[in-house]
């Protein structure tokens, strides 16, 4: 009884918290663009022929648009579970990457906590967040703010690709919903370009995937992912080696 009561207050504190209003504020904005994907995405499971409870399990439970859409190709044309599978497992690959600087930020906070927290992490609310937050310390605020951001950003997909799921028989295909999710998927995108690496990373990656459109299973998706990776870590670690060696060097 003791724990809830505790555990009650805690969450009275965060959502009186002005950082969790300034969370909320901040994602505003860009929760368009979540709303307009996650309507897409809602909308593309049924149509590659998932049911509506189905579906609807998958995006309360998933919530990982970028996975799901590249894994819903290779569904409906029924290919091996194991590249559906690794196709994801690529695709997600860029939150070990989060995980590790997030450690920084909530490292201190309960088991629990932290997989809520990994649960609701996404490549949003990760480049809002460390543009509130730039110095790898946690801070009491942080907290509260991270939880106004993806209180907005979750509720935006949900309630949207809800809305597409249901939908979804009811909204005609020349709509194009499909080139607007792509265009919510650049504006995203654009978003997170911040430095060197990631813009490497992300013109690598679709050079690949249109150099090897032609491979069957949509496994040009997973080839891009996987050069997009490897290139942003090669030049992350190479910035980071550069930035060490200047540091060292007499002014």
């Amino acid at each position: 009884m003791t724990a809830s009561r505790t555990a009650v207050q805690r969450l009275g504190q965060v959502l009186r918290s002005p950082h969790f209003r300034l969370g909320a504020i901040d994602m505003v904005g860009l929760a368009l663009g979540i709303a307009a994907w996650g309507l897409v995405t809602g909308v593309a499971m049924v149509k590659t022929g998932m049911g509506v409870t189905m579906a609807t399990i998958m995006t309360l439970t998933v919530f990982a648009g970028s996975a799901q859409l590249a894994v819903l190709p290779l569904m409906a044309s029924d290919a091996p579970l194991w590249v559906i599978w690794l196709t994801a497992a690529c695709v997600n690959l860029r939150f070990v990457i989060f995980s590790s600087l997030w450690r920084d930020y909530f490292g201190h906070l309960p088991r629990l906590h932290r997989i809520v927290i990994g649960y609701l992490s996404g490549d949003v609310i990760f480049v809002g967040f460390l543009k509130r937050f730039p110095r790898p310390e946690p801070l009491p605020e942080q907290v509260p703010y991270f939880w106004g951001a993806a209180t907005v950003l979750w509720l935006a997909w949900q309630v949207a690709s809800v809305a597409g799921i249901v939908l979804a028989n009811a909204v005609p295909l020349h709509w194009g919903l499909g080139f607007a999710g792509v265009l919510a998927l650049l504006g995203i995108l654009l978003a997170m370009l911040v430095d060197r690496p990631s813009w490497l990373a992300t013109i690598t990656g679709c050079t690949a995937a249109v150099a090897a459109y032609a491979l069957p299973l949509k496994l040009n998706i997973l080839l891009a992912v996987a050069v997009a990776v490897m290139v942003g870590l090669a030049a992350e670690s190479l910035d980071r080696a550069r930035g060490r060696r200047a540091a060292r060097e007499p002014t």
